[in-house]
């Protein structure tokens, strides 16, 4: 059991660590960014600093993603990372973009953590979300063990934290479905890597 944690948090480490390391290099590598335009839905919500403590909860569902994923599936879950982090901090370097942010004047303890969080955050790497792109590895993950309600329960706290990126405007709608598509490609080709290597593994002993 100590040894299946060990691995479940070393794989975090490399996975969840890859995507902090590029984030931040590229952020510094990059030139300036393009200004995004908000779409019609973007201007239909509103702002609200509020939503910040949903959104920093995301630091909760990825460790869970991991600490829930079936054990055979750890490995690929930490790969995926990586392969969307190669991918979104291409981008970055290739085009990177950025947005127009609001200025919250609140005093509330609300404003207070969005400052705190815009001062250490990149005003840039806007699109693709990585912060969209890790949840929807993570619900991937989870969803492999085939338990329902612990599947819809992850699939509804992720599209309640989506909802959370936008009211505080830290992306735009684009940037969160680009950030689900990345997502999606990454978790795909290691699964098609995957096989493929077995495959050849099988055949070899042949």
């Amino acid at each position: 059991m100590k040894n299946a944690v060990t691995f479940r948090l070393w794989q975090m480490l490399l996975g969840w660590g890859s995507v902090g390391l590029i984030y931040t290099l590229t952020d510094h590598l990059q030139h300036a960014g393009q200004i995004m335009t908000p779409s019609s839905l973007d201007r239909m919500i509103e702002f609200s600093p509020h939503a910040i403590w949903l959104y920093l909860s995301f630091f909760v569902v990825v460790p869970l993603g991991y600490l829930l994923t079936p054990l055979d599936r750890v490995r690929w879950l930490s790969r995926a990372m990586r392969l969307t982090a190669l991918g979104s901090g291409t981008v970055y370097l290739v085009w990177p973009t950025t947005m127009v942010y609001p200025v919250d004047e609140g005093t509330t303890l609300s404003s207070i953590m969005l400052a705190a969080l815009t001062y250490v955050d990149s005003a840039q790497n806007c699109l693709p979300s990585l912060h969209m792109a890790l949840m929807v590895l993570a619900v991937w993950g989870v969803s492999a063990a085939r338990r329902r309600v612990r599947t819809i329960v992850f699939i509804l706290w992720v599209a309640a934290i989506s909802y959370s990126i936008l009211q505080l405007r830290r992306h735009l709608f684009l940037d969160v479905i680009s950030g689900a598509a990345i997502a999606l490609l990454s978790g795909w080709l290691i699964d098609v890597f995957s096989r493929s290597r077995q495959r050849a593994r099988k055949e070899s002993l042949q």
